[in-house]
This record gives structure tokens, C-alpha cells and sequence, in this order.
């Protein structure tokens, strides 16, 4: 492979066909334009790519099966994000073959970024992840379809409506035959949905239970399993955010800035990142605030003259600093109080089950060892389960200490 590619290619891709143009280091068009079928794409690499080509892709569907056959056979592939490419070219006209052209005399001039591509595990990840919120969407609208019904007949909502014990209720209803209908639709719809979901919450606590870094987030307040699992498939590698700024930014909780002349300005966040990281992120800020000393006394701080909304915002994006922190160095957050953690480490632990514990494990054995690579708890003896007190195997650190 050369040092430095001789061509640069530019794929215009959509569903059913891509649309390639070629250019050489002076931008000179030197192949196509040239629509193939996504079907021959491999034929048409073959034939068309040398290794001296480097190849530039805007992020769509189907870019990450072009990115795994075209890396192992070019120069290099990277994958651009669409609204970047657009504040460059700034074009009134758009066609395929001016995009692709575009795309590759951009690549040339050295003016295009490439986004990050996730391995493969990663991007199983957020196919279940997908999955299991897309199910849930599903189970809500059943719900409030049935909700719906029973306002308009004014029926009375018995206890627990969605059990499935219910289902003989709901059908034994005075309704009409096609009310009926839409009702076992619906019911049918349910019980679908949460099927779908307890089966894709199966994989996601088989996956949690061999990532070592999920107790590293389950030890901060509001984040369970599914948020820790969340933030990781958004996150994917840390190590890719050399600082938490950084991951602020990829997260779009950074505020917006105009800074010229002698005009200073910051406004409200930028939302241009990854909205489920930043949702997480806000959803665990709303539980710390109320759960946590630490993070209540700061909101307590902000609120007044940020408001509720602005206050919570300005907590998830700290708290997103909290969790740059924690991945990357593998410690305990400085205001973890032992005792809540290993209230949530517990509570994990119960969460996968015995046969995704590492061996087997016990809960309490499993908490025990986490705390201990946390550094913390050591002289913790007993947590508060319920109405129960569980009490904790010694520490290892006591007998390190000695």
C-alpha cells in the first residue's frame, strides 16, 4: 500500500444503486460517473478499486456494510456525516453524480472529516437497544389505544389493566363487534410488544454481565442496567474522547457560542449529538437530583436563576463529565457514598441472574468484589434490602491493609 492514495473515489449511496465518481490528487475527474447496483457492489470493487484508492461515504442506512467491504480492499474508507458536507458545498443544484463528484474532490482536498464507525459488537448493541425502545413505543400506543376506549364508554379502569389475567376483562366488555375487534387487536399488539421486550432484555443482561464496565456506571445514582448499556453503545471506546469536553460535545450537551468582535454570547445546548446519550444522561440527572446529596446541592445551586429545565440540562452535562471520568481512569466518583453503591451493585446483581454472574456468584459475593475493585466499602459489613439486611463477605482490601 502507498503512503498516500493516488485516487480519490466518492460513493453517492442510496437503496437500491450507488453512483461513483473518481478523481485524482489535482481533483481531475479520472473515473465515472458511474451508477452500479448495491447488488454488484462486490463485483464492481473488484474490478474498479485498486488499494491505492481512498474511498469517502456520507452516513446512511446501509453505509456499514459498503465501509466492511470496501476497508479490507483500499487505501482507506471513511464515512461523513451528510450535514457537514452540505455547509461546504452550499449547492442549489443536486444530483447524484454532483454529490459523488463533490464528495470526492472534497476527500481530495483534504476537507472531510470521518466519523467514527463502530466494531461490529457495538453496533449489535444498538440494534437491540433500538429494538427494545421501538417495542416500547409499540406497548405504549396499545396501552393508551385501550386507555382511549374505556374514556369514551366511561368505563371504570380495573387494578393492574394490562396483566395478562386481564385479557378475559377486557373481552367480556359491553362493546360493540368491531370495538371488539380493536380491542383483542390490541391486547394481541401487548402482548407482542412485551414478549419482544423481555426477550431482548435477556440479551442486553447477558451482554451487561461480560462488559466489566457496567458496574463502573452502575455505581452512579440513576443508572441502571439498561441506561449503563445505553451510554456504552453511544459511547462505544472511550478512549476515542481525549477529554470529557469532548464527550460533551458528542453528546450535544455543550452550549452554543458566538464569539466575534467584541460580542461574547452562549445560548442553550447545541442538541447536535447523539440524542440517546444525551437522553440518559438528562433522565439520570432528574434521579440524582432528588436521590443524590451531591447533585441536589448543585441543582439546589442552579435552579434559581437557571430554572428547573436549564438546571437539570446543566446537571446531565456534568454528570456526562462524571462518567468521562469513571470509564477512563476505572475509579470510584468522589462523592459515591459506599452504601448507596453497593445498594445498586446488589440490585444489578439480582438484575442479570445467577447463571450471567461471573462463575455463578452470589449476589452478596458479587457485590463484595465490586466494591472492592471500586476501592470503597471496605468497612461497609451490611446493606438494607427491603425489610432485609444482607450482610457482605469481608473485604479483601481489610486483609491487603494488614
Amino acid at each position: 500500500m502507498t503512503q498516500s492514495p493516488k485516487r480519490f473515489f466518492g460513493l453517492d449511496i442510496h437503496k437500491e444503486y450507488f453512483v461513483a465518481v473518481g478523481v485524482n490528487a489535482q481533483r481531475e475527474i479520472v473515473f465515472g460517473p458511474q451508477r452500479v447496483s448495491n447488488y454488484q457492489l462486490e463485483g464492481w470493487i473488484e474490478r474498479g478499486l485498486t488499494p491505492e484508492d481512498a474511498v469517502v461515504l456520507e452516513m446512511t442506512t446501509n453505509t456499514y456494510q459498503f465501509h466492511d467491504a470496501l476497508s479490507e480492499r483500499v487505501h482507506s474508507v471513511i464515512a461523513v456525516h451528510p450535514p457537514h458536507v452540505a455547509l461546504v458545498t452550499n449547492v442549489q443544484v443536486k444530483t447524484d453524480k454532483k454529490a459523488a463528484l463533490a464528495l470526492a474532490q472534497l476527500h481530495a482536498a483534504g476537507m472531510l472529516t470521518g466519523v467514527w464507525i463502530p466494531p461490529h459488537e457495538v453496533r449489535d448493541l444498538r440494534s437491540l437497544i433500538a429494538r427494545r425502545e421501538k417495542m416500547v413505543r409499540l406497548s405504549t400506543i396499545a396501552k393508551n389505544r385501550l386507555h382511549a376506549m374505556l374514556h369514551r364508554h366511561h368505563l371504570r379502569l380495573t387494578e393492574k389493566p394490562f396483566a395478562p389475567e386481564q385479557r378475559m376483562w377486557w373481552e367480556s366488555l359491553p362493546l360493540s363487534v368491531t370495538e371488539q375487534f380493536l380491542v383483542h387487536s390490541d391486547l394481541d399488539t401487548l402482548e407482542f410488544a412485551q414478549k419482544q421486550i423481555a426477550q431482548v432484555e435477556e440479551g442486553l443482561k447477558k451482554q451487561s454481565a461480560e462488559d466489566e464496565r457496567i458496574p463502573l456506571l452502575i455505581q452512579l445514582p440513576g443508572v441502571a442496567m439498561l441506561t449503563a448499556i445505553t451510554i456504552l453503545a453511544a459511547i462505544g471506546d472511550i478512549t476515542r474522547f481525549p477529554s470529557a469536553k469532548k464527550l460533551v460535545g458528542y453528546a450535544g450537551l455543550g452550549t452554543r457560542v458566538h464569539d466575534s468582535g467584541m460580542t461574547h454570547a452562549a445560548g442553550r445546548i447545541t442538541k447536535a449529538g447523539r440524542r440517546d446519550l444525551r437522553r440518559a444522561m438528562v433522565n439520570a440527572a432528574n434521579h440524582a437530583v432528588v436521590h443524590h446529596v451531591h447533585w441536589r446541592q448543585e441543582f439546589e445551586r442552579l435552579e434559581p436563576h437557571l430554572g428547573r429545565s436549564r438546571a437539570i440540562v446543566a446537571i446531565a452535562r456534568k454528570f456526562l463529565v462524571t462518567v468521562w471520568h469513571v470509564l477512563t481512569e476505572q475509579v470510584a466518583d468522589r462523592f459515591a457514598d459506599p452504601r448507596d453503591v453497593a445498594t445498586s451493585l446488589l440490585r444489578y446483581a439480582y438484575t442479570i441472574g445467577r447463571r450471567n454472574r461471573l462463575q455463578g456468584q452470589s449476589v452478596l459475593s458479587f457485590t463484595r468484589d465490586q466494591l472492592d475493585r471500586l476501592g470503597i466499602g471496605k468497612d461497609l459489613q451490611t446493606i438494607p434490602w427491603g425489610s432485609k439486611t444482607h450482610l457482605l463477605p469481608p473485604s479483601k482490601l481489610l486483609a491487603l491493609k494488614e
